[in-house]
């Protein structure tokens, strides 16, 4: 009789993957900052023609979130990454104050779900833009009903589209471009002590 043996994936985390994962954090808490500048900028034409449209421009803040994931590929990946990033951009002095804190949680949980349902063993291209849509979904959610939202008062209408433009922003920028991110990484050769090391040739549907 052959004995077969199986390796199964540890969803341990190890110190590289803290070291990693705090890094990709870091980075996002500047690009964090740096978008929300921009934002400032671009929402002004946008509010002047449809405020809900700023919708479109939220995935930036979240591609620590999915891109973390990617690379890290264990539970908690999305949420630490994106929770660290808003803590990040408070520190440097968010234009937002401290909500920027609980809405970096919850995107990050957003995406966290996403992974989950696929039981961390999905991160091929559909994945990535369910997760980042994941991120959006929550982000439009959280500025549309919670207390501290800053479009609350609009009309339920508005709210929808808010959303529906906050969740394929999410998708686009933070899903897709994390996911060809990943891959770019990958084919340098800095992924090799992650599972995400052979993301360069994985298929893009599987």
């Amino acid at each position: 009789m052959t004995t077969v043996n199986v390796k199964k994936t540890s969803y341990n985390w190890r110190v590289v993957d803290i070291v990693v994962a705090a890094l990709i954090a870091i980075a996002g808490g500047v690009i964090f900052w740096a978008w929300s500048q921009g934002a400032a900028l671009v929402s002004i034409p946008m509010n002047a023609t449809y405020p809900p449209l700023t919708g479109l421009i939220a995935g930036g803040w979240m591609i620590p979130a999915v891109l973390g994931m990617l690379i890290i590929r264990k539970p908690g990946a999305a949420l630490f990454c994106e929770a660290v990033a808003a803590t990040g951009e408070l520190i440097m002095g968010s234009q937002y104050g401290t909500t920027v804190l609980i809405s970096g949680i919850l995107q990050g949980l957003g995406a966290e779900l996403i992974f989950a349902a696929f039981r961390y063993k999905k991160f091929n291209l559909p994945t990535a833009l369910l997760a980042g849509a994941g991120a959006g979904l929550f982000c439009g959610l959280n500025d549309s009903f919670l207390p501290w939202g800053w479009n609350i008062a609009y009309e339920a209408i508005d709210k929808l589209a808010y959303i529906t433009f906050t969740t394929i922003s999410g998708a686009v920028i933070a899903g897709a471009l994390s996911w060809v991110a990943t891959r770019g990484l990958a084919k340098t050769g800095v992924l090799s002590s992650f599972a995400s090391r052979k993301a360069a040739s994985e298929p893009a549907f599987s």
